[in-house]
This record gives structure tokens, sequence and C-alpha cells, in this order.
């Protein structure tokens, strides 16, 4: 239901494997800025970090499923 919605809105497969791509490097980003950060505000960059890290598989896997429902 959520992929022949993204389907009509017009999103293909590979604007979401970038959005994946874009998300690990967002969370390397974020983890090397939690480095330079006081050590009071180093845990919620982190844990910021690590959010943003869980979304490249389901980004990507949304993607495959946009790509497999275009061919069919």
């Amino acid at each position: 239901m959520i992929v022949s919605l993204f389907g009509r809105v017009g999103l293909r497969g590979w604007h979401l494997h970038t959005a994946s791509l874009g998300a690990i490097v967002a969370c390397i980003a974020l983890w090397m800025r939690a480095k330079t950060v006081g050590e009071d505000e180093r845990g919620n960059a982190e844990r910021r970090a690590l959010f943003i890290g869980l979304w490249p598989p389901t980004l990507w896997l949304i993607g495959e499923s946009l790509d497999r429902d275009g061919d069919g």
C-alpha cells in the first residue's frame, strides 16, 4: 500500500537509494561531530547519530520494493 502510494506520488527506487546513502553520510558526519562537543552534550549527539544510522536499511528496502513494483 505505501509502496504504491510512493509510486503514484512519483518517487522512484533510485530516490530512496540515494536517501539511504545520504543517511549513511549524515550518520558518520554526526558521529564525528559528537566527538567535538562537550561531555554534557556528547551522549545526545551520539544518540542522534545512531538514530539516523537506523534509517538506511529501511530506505534501501523501500527503494527495492519500488523498483520491483515498477517492473511488474
